[in-house]
Formats: structure tokens, sequence, C-alpha cells
């Protein structure tokens, strides 16, 4: 078994002082994965040179340019939340082509899965805005690739960010060859991802949004898979599985209220290698979104690549959240069968 892993080493370019989006998160992952040897385990691609990635059409040309006039003019904000340097727009380049060179690596069949440790994160950036942190939407960006350039039928994304992914949300919302699954904190940033925006014309029920209370942890999140996620990507049987993966839904982080741990995050990536496994012969690509506490992300990163490698897991060494809330979701559950037909 084959695990492909990217990195784009230029991100570091892309910082503000004192911002909870920051370089640390992406060093804190890496120095894990090097410390446990697991870096070596992998097949390590080649991150492209920032002049050398091809973008397929998602985003506007007007804010292509724009993105690269506001580097060019020695940076700014997009929103309150939303930074760009003169670094930025490199940045960003090399962390979308970072996720396209991850899809071609099991496309081409070099690898069964690849995780691509990548930032800034993509999953809020909409067609014509920045927006959350993201400038460019690496994963959305990566499956028009794979359609477009491996000519890929059918493909899903799962998002499991503690945040709604809007931006991914908003590039697929008419278009049925993309399933989107959106498990989120809600009402919560961005205010997207009610349970009633399935998508529009042919493309309506293939977005899917999970709207969860605050405090869900382990527990909750298996019964989402074991309900909703699962019976509803089985149903639409795609040939290649992305996951929009953040840590931002553990216990630990700052910005977020909800209760998954390291386990928790592990079991539903071994569900998600397995889902893959039975239905697009184990094509998966992981792609780092949030997560902003240090120990929570690291962890995190490698429980996922011991997934992913089919290893025994290291025993997790922040365990459960200490305060769980369990909130009642059986009622939210049976809303979202019954309108999703299942």
């Amino acid at each position: 078994m084959t695990v492909a892993f990217v990195t784009n080493p230029n991100h570091a370019a892309h910082a503000v002082d004192g911002h909870v989006e920051r370089p640390e998160r992406l060093h804190a992952a890496l120095d894990m994965l090097r410390e446990s040897g697991l870096l070596d385990r992998l097949h390590q691609l080649d991150c492209p040179a920032p002049e050398s990635v091809v973008l397929p059409p998602l985003h506007t040309q007007r804010y292509l340019e724009r993105l690269d006039e506001v580097c060019a003019e020695g940076g700014g904000w997009f929103d309150p939340d939303t930074y760009c340097v003169p670094g930025s727009c490199d940045a960003a380049r090399t962390a979308a082509g970072a996720c396209l060179g991850a899809t071609d690596a099991v496309l081409h069949g070099d690898a069964t899965s690849a995780f691509a440790a990548v930032r800034p994160p993509g999953h809020h950036a909409r067609p014509q805005q920045a927006m959350g942190f993201c400038l460019l939407n690496n994963v959305a960006l990566a499956a028009r690739h794979a359609q477009r350039q491996h000519s890929v039928g059918r493909i899903a994304i799962v998002d499991i960010d503690v945040h709604h992914g809007n931006g991914t949300q908003d590039a697929f919302y008419d278009d049925p060859t993309v399933l989107y699954v959106s498990t989120h904190q809600y009402p919560f940033y961005p205010g997207t991802g009610r349970a009633g925006e399935l998508g529009a014309g042919e493309a309506r029920g293939t977005n899917v949004n999970i709207p969860l209370p605050a405090g869900c942890g382990d527990a909750e999140y298996a019964d989402v898979f074991d309900q909703l996620v699962e019976p509803i990507v089985r149903r639409y049987q795609p040939e290649l599985l992305f996951v929009s993966l953040g840590f931002d839904a553990h216990y630990l982080d700052p910005l977020a209220m909800m209760s998954l741990s390291v386990d928790g995050y592990g079991g539903l990536m071994s569900r998600l290698r397995a889902l893959a496994a039975e239905l697009c012969g184990g094509k998966l690509v992981v792609a780092l979104e949030g997560g902003y506490d240090l120990d929570a992300i690291a962890w995190g990163v490698r429980r996922t690549i011991e997934v992913l490698l089919g290893d025994t897991p290291t025993p997790d060494p922040l365990g459960p959240s200490p305060t769980p809330r369990t909130p009642e979701i059986s009622g939210l559950l049976s809303e979202l069968r019954a309108l999703h037909e299942l």
C-alpha cells in the first residue's frame, strides 16, 4: 500500500503576526511526522513551482487578477479574517498545485491514497471571493482537475472541518457530478450550511449539509457517519473520494466548540478509507483545512497518516474531551434522513 504525501514548503511566506492561521500549524504537523518516522514511509511528492501550476476553471478570472494585484501591491485584507501578503499568492498557488499533484498520483496509480498537508486552507474560498483564511479552494480545484485531466465522472467530497465549506458548496451547487457532504457546527461561521441547502436544478440532493449543535463529539459523529454520510456516499457511487479535513472540531481548538478527540478523527478517517476501498478502488485524496491548536493538529495529522498506512494507531495522548456535552441529535438525524430519502 502506497500513500503519497505532499506539502508546500513556501507556505511560511503567507503569514501575519498574531493571526491564528499561521505557519506553526503546519510546522507542528510536519515535525510530528518526522519525529515518528512516518514521513520516511510515505511516497513524497515534489511540490510544483508556483509559476508551473495550471489551475482548472473554477475561480473567476477577475478574482485571480485581483489576488495577484493585492500581492503585488504589498498585501492587504480581503475581510477581517483573510489576509494577503506579498508571498501569499505563491503560497496559495503551490497549496492548490500540491493538491492537484496528489490527485494525479492517485489517479495515475502511483499511490492508493494521498495526503496534502498545505496552507493556506481552501474550503471557504468562493469562485469570486477570498474568505475565512482561504485564498484558493484547493479541494474544489483538485476535483475539477480530476474531471478535466483524468475524465473522472463522479466525485464525492466529504468535509469534516468544524466550519461549513461555503466555497466548495458554491463551486458545485448546480453540478450533479460532484457530491458535497459537510459536517459542521451550526449556527456558526460562515452562516451557511443549513440542511435545506440541497443543490440546484439537476444537482438537487447532491449538496448535503449536516448542521450539528455545539458539543458534538466522537459518539455523535459516529452516528452521523452511520446514518447519513456513509449511506449517502454509497448511494452516489463516486469514482474518487476527497476529504477536506480540518482538526478544528477537536475539543482543544480555540475557535470552535465541538468535542472530537484524535481517536474520534481516526475513526472517521478509517470509515472514509474503507468507503473509498469499497466504492472507488481505494482512491482517496485528503487535504488539510483548519485546526488551530498545535497539539490537536499534529496528533490529528499523525493519526490520519497511520490510518492511510493501515497501521495500528498510536494511543491518543490528548484523550477524550474532559467536559463532554453529548447533545441530543436523534431528531436532527431523523429529519436529515427524511430530507435525503434514506
